[in-house]
C-alpha cells in the first residue's frame, strides 16, 4: 500500500515531515489523542483525527525511533478509549504499517506493532475487517515464531496471535492453525521446520502456554478427534515438574481447561472412534491412558499446592501456585469451579467468572490491555458479549461522556422547545390573520 498524501512541515532548516525532535512531535500530538475525552465534549472530531493521520503520517518516516514512539502513543490511545469510529475507515492502512514494523523494525518497534495489532482486532471486534487482519497478519507473526527471534518479540507475536484469532477467526480450520503455530513453539520438535531442535525459554514457554489455554477457550463444542489430545495433555502433565514457577501454573491452567472441555473423556468420542474404524480394544487402551493420566496430574497439583517455600522463595509467587492448583485439584477431584469477580464501575456493576474458560479469558486480556481493560469492559461491545456483561449505560459513562449525555437531552429538549415556541408564534400569527 503506498503512502498517503502529506504536507510537509518545515522547521529548523529542514523540510521533513517531522524535524529533528521527531519523537518529541510525535509525543506531543499525543496530548490532544490521548486526551480525546476533551475532543469528545467539545465534539471535535475532526482533530481526533487530524492526531491520528499524523500517527500514521510518522509511522511512514525512516527514522526507527519515529516510529516507535507513533506505535506507542497509538497503543496507549487504544487501551484508553475506544476507537473504532475513528479507525473502521484506516484499520488496512494502519494493518499495513504494523506488519510492515514486525519485519522491518527493531525488536522493540515489532513488539509494539505486535500490540497495536492485537488492539486494533479488538477495537473493531469481530468483523469482517477483524477477520481480515487474522489473515494478513498470520504469515508475519508465524514466520516470527519459526524463526525463534529475541525472546520478547516472540512473546509479543504469541500474545498477538492469540488475540487477532481470538478474535478474527471464523471457524475451527483457523483456529488450529494458530494453535500449531504455538504449539510448535511449546513443543518443538512436533514442528515441520525445526532443523536443530531448540528448546524456548522459560517467559517464551510460558507465554506460548497461556496464548494457547486462551485461545482453546474458543474450541466450544466443536470437538477433535482424541488421539490429537493425548499428546499436549501428556507434554503438559510433564511441565508441572518444570523448574520455573510460571512455565508450571502456565501448564496447570491449560490442563484445568482440557479437563473442563472433557479432552480427557474418552466417552466423548466413542462414536468418532467408531466411525474412524476404531476398535473396542483401542478405545479401552485410550481409556486407561486418560485415566492415568488423570491420576498423574491430581498427583502433581496436590504436590505443587502444598509446596514448602525454600531459602530465598517468592513468597508471593509462590502463594499464588499453592492458591491455583488448590483449585484446580478441587476443580478435578470434586467440580468445584473457580470464582473471580471484577468490580466494572458503580456498586452493581461486576464481571463474574465461574469457569476455567472465563477465567483464563479474563487473565489473558486483562493482562493485554493493561490500565485499558476496564475502559473496554465499560464500552466495547466485543469484550461486553464475551463476559456476557449487561450494564447500565447512564453509570457506565464516564464524567465527560455523562456531561455529553447531559448536554444531549438538554439540546433535544432545547429543540423541542423552539420547535412549540416556533408553532405557538404560527398558531398566534393565523389567529391574528383571521380576525
Amino acid at each position: 500500500m503506498g503512502k498517503s498524501k502529506r504536507s510537509k512541515v518545515r522547521g529548523g532548516g529542514g523540510d521533513d515531515l517531522i524535524d529533528s525532535s521527531d519523537a518529541d512531535s510525535v509525543g506531543s500530538s499525543s496530548t490532544a489523542l490521548s486526551d480525546l475525552s476533551i475532543s469528545y465534549a467539545t465534539e471535535h472530531v475532526n482533530s481526533q483525527e487530524f492526531v491520528l493521520d499524523k500517527y500514521i503520517d510518522a509511522l511512514y518516516e525512516k527514522r526507527g525511533s519515529t516510529r516507535e514512539a507513533a506505535l506507542s502513543q497509538l497503543a496507549d490511545a487504544f487501551e484508553s478509549f475506544i476507537l473504532h469510529d475513528l479507525v473502521e475507515n484506516k484499520y488496512a492502512t494502519l494493518l499495513s504499517l504494523f506488519n510492515n514494523s514486525i519485519k522491518k523494525g527493531s525488536t522493540k518497534e515489532a513488539c509494539l506493532a505486535s500490540h497495536a495489532i492485537g488492539l486494533l482486532a479488538l477495537t473493531l471486534g469481530a468483523d469482517s475487517s477483524s477477520h481480515e487482519i487474522m489473515e494478513e497478519s498470520f504469515a508475519q507473526l508465524s514466520r516470527v515464531l519459526q524463526t525463534w527471534p529475541d525472546a520478547s518479540k516472540m512473546i509479543s507475536a504469541l500474545d498477538c496471535l492469540a488475540v487477532v484469532t481470538f478474535v478474527g477467526a471464523a471457524d475451527l480450520a483457523e483456529t488450529e492453525l494458530s494453535l500449531k503455530a504455538m504449539w510448535d513453539v511449546i513443543h518443538p520438535k512436533s514442528g515441520s521446520n525445526v532443523g536443530t531442535i531448540r528448546k524456548p525459554k522459560p517467559p517464551v514457554l510460558a507465554a506460548a502456554i497461556s496464548a494457547w489455554a486462551f485461545l482453546l477457550t474458543t474450541i466450544g463444542s466443536w470437538r477433535i478427534n482424541t488421539d490429537n489430545w493425548k499428546e499436549p495433555i501428556t507434554f503438559l502433565s510433564t511441565l508441572l515438574g518444570a523448574e520455573d514457577r510460571a512455565v508450571r501454573m502456565a501448564s496447570g491452567e491449560a490442563l484445568a481447561l482440557c479437563f473442563e472441555l472433557n479432552l480427557l473423556d474418552v466417552s466423548f468420542y466413542e462414536d468418532g472412534d467408531v466411525e474412524n474404524g476404531g476398535t473396542g480394544g483401542s478405545r479401552s487402551k485410550l481409556f486407561l491412558d486418560m485415566q492415568a493420566l488423570k491420576a498423574k496430574i491430581s498427583s502433581l497439583a496436590s504436590n505443587l499446592s502444598m509446596e514448602a517455600g525454600g531459602k530465598g522463595a517468592d513468597k508471593k509467587n509462590l502463594t499464588d501456585q499453592r492458591d491455583l492448583f488448590q483449585r484446580i485439584l478441587d476443580f478435578v477431584k470434586y467440580g468445584e469451579c473457580p470464582q473471580e469477580s471484577v468490580k466494572i464501575s458503580g456498586k452493581r456493576d461486576v464481571l463474574r467468572v465461574s469457569s476455567w474458560s472465563e477465567l483464563i479469558q479474563l487473565n489473558f486480556l486483562r493482562r493485554f490491555l493493561g490500565k485499558g481493560f476496564l475502559k473496554h469492559v465499560q464500552e466495547n461491545g466485543l469484550l461486553q458479549d464475551v463476559f456476557d456483561i449487561k450494564t447500565d449505560t447512564a453509570e457506565t459513562l464516564s464524567s465527560i461522556d455523562k456531561k455529553i449525555f447531559r448536554s444531549g437531552e438538554e439540546k433535544g429538549r432545547a429543540l423541542k422547545l423552539n420547535k412549540d415556541r416556533r408553532l405557538a408564534q404560527e398558531r398566534k400569527n393565523a389567529a391574528m390573520l383571521n380576525e
